[in-house]
């Protein structure tokens, strides 16, 4: 294994905007009365006035304040590992990179763009924010967050992770958060994130001093990640790496992927390839649409692949990839033909994350392990035709409040057919 660490004076100072780089126009979100495009003032009581700027802009860099670099500064930059034991196990001539997101305080990538969006709010004179968590990942980076600029935060956490994952509220409570299970209106649905987003935004309406956050899906969102893929350069750069020819994300929403490939989408030889479950599969087999992001239909419609915004998933373990639709930017991306997709089942992800672990010693989140899962395969096509490809993937998330997964895969619990 080795390691590529960069000093903290060379993290990012500013984001990379995709949107100059689009190879078609990014349609306009729809108001979900009118379906007109919404204009800033329909989403100020939702976002403060510096997001909805960045939502729209077509800047191609973005400036990252002071403040917010003082905190990101805590474990970034990220160190980039070559996953050398892995690749010794596979048989490939492969080299195997990631970006290990987990070392930020909340142990995801989330913390990127938590810290970001509670700057902006407390900068506005928001006292309070509510938000959705489908694993519980996003909860416990905005809980952090939120404790470092003085806000109270209200979490919606999808029911069935609530219950699998209750570490993840723990933690999010010691951070100072307030966690409840969603849909908040029927104790015997299993939720997603949909309904959770349906939840925390009916919170957010009903008071003047709070407003909403969101995890992923929106362009500010992935914009406030493309600090992993402007680092991840700079690090394959300073290993004496070319390009990647190849680099893998698990998708959701679309944070993290777009964290990691968005400063790659100018390199046009190399393949950007999101990963999502099979029980969940948006962007293999969903539908090109404006839909709405929550169940309920208060969101903007929003153009993306999409399963349909009443679509449930299965109670799958990677609850942070049980989503009905993907960011705009990441659909748009895949439409266009920049971007690549592939579904796994639950049993397939799980096998390639216990030999991850007993490879490279780190226990990854379910949904890293999709990342993972990809990155072996094409280490393994490698090995089949000689070629010495460079993989980079996303370490987005350890899986130490994960156990309980890893407990139903190792005992034969895990049912292959969930996805």
């Amino acid at each position: 294994m080795s390691r590529w660490s960069l000093p903290p004076s060379a993290i990012p100072t500013a984001w990379f905007n995709v949107i100059p780089h689009l190879t078609s126009p990014l349609q306009p979100p729809l108001h979900p009365g009118t379906r007109e495009p919404v204009g800033p003032d329909d989403l100020a009581p939702l976002f403060p006035m510096a997001l909805i700027g960045q939502e729209v802009s077509t800047d191609p860099w973005i400036d990252i304040p002071g403040e917010v670099l003082d905190i990101l500064r805590l474990w970034r930059p990220t160190p980039l590992v070559r996953a050398t034991r892995l690749e010794k196990a596979l048989g490939t001539p492969a080299r195997i990179y990631f970006k290990d997101e987990s070392v930020s305080p909340s142990g995801s990538h989330k913390t990127n763009t938590a810290v970001a969006q509670a700057f902006y709010n407390k900068q506005e004179g928001i006292a309070r924010l509510t938000t959705e968590t489908g694993a519980g990942q996003w909860g416990t980076a905005l809980s952090f967050a939120c404790s470092q600029f003085d806000l109270d935060l209200k979490v919606y956490m999808v029911r069935t992770s609530y219950e699998q994952k209750p570490y993840r509220r723990i933690a999010i409570e010691t951070w100072g958060g307030e966690v409840v299970p969603s849909p908040v209106d029927d104790p015997n649905n299993p939720g997603s994130l949909g309904s959770a987003i349906s939840d925390a935004v009916r919170d957010c309406v009903s008071r003047d001093d709070t407003h909403y956050s969101l995890g992923s899906v929106l362009n500010h969102v992935l914009l406030h990640q493309t600090v992993i893929g402007l680092e991840a350069k700079e690090q394959l750069e300073q290993a004496g790496e070319r390009l990647p020819d190849v680099v893998i994300a698990p998708c959701g929403g679309g944070s993290n992927l777009g964290g990691i490939t968005f400063p790659f989408v100018p390199e046009k030889d190399v393949r950007l390839l999101a990963v999502e479950p099979v029980s969940c599969p948006t962007l293999t087999q969903g539908t090109f649409d404006y839909d709405f992001g929550d169940v309920a239909g208060t969101t903007p419609l929003l153009p993306m692949y999409t399963l349909g915004h009443d679509f449930m998933p299965p109670s799958i373990h990677a609850g942070g990839l049980r989503y009905h639709g993907d960011a705009p930017l990441v659909s748009q991306l895949v439409r266009d033909g920049r971007m690549e997709a592939v579904a796994y089942p639950q049993g397939k992800v799980f096998e390639a994350a216990v030999q991850f672990t007993r490879t490279e010693g780190k226990i990854p989140a379910p949904e890293t392990s999709h990342a993972i899962r990809a990155a072996i395969d094409e280490a393994l096509a490698a090995k089949e035709t000689g070629e010495e490809k460079v993989i980079l993937f996303n370490f987005s998330g350890h899986g130490f409040l994960d156990l309980a997964a890893y407990d139903d895969y190792n005992n034969g619990r895990l049912p292959e057919e969930q996805g």
